[in-house]
């Protein structure tokens, strides 16, 4: 179905059903995004592991991070 079908079959729906049709095409822009976020995550994570493993970068225990996170929670 074209955007422009999908637009005229939309304004037929009462106030309530568009504003649910809203809220889940929101939702769906949400998911797709946080998927994009956790694949560039986990690329990141895998460029850095060898590095990691060497022992060339600087790590931190998750008290210190989750006491510094805090501290900008504040």
């Amino acid at each position: 179905m074209w955007p422009s079908e999908l637009e005229k079959a939309a304004r037929t729906l009462s106030a309530k059903r568009r504003g649910r049709l809203v809220e889940v095409l929101l939702e769906s822009l949400q998911d797709t995004r946080a998927a994009e976020v956790a694949t560039a995550g986990n690329r990141a994570i895998e460029a850095r592991l060898p590095a990691y493993e060497r022992g060339e970068l600087d790590s931190f225990s998750a008290g210190s991070v989750f006491a510094e996170a805090r501290l900008f929670g504040r």
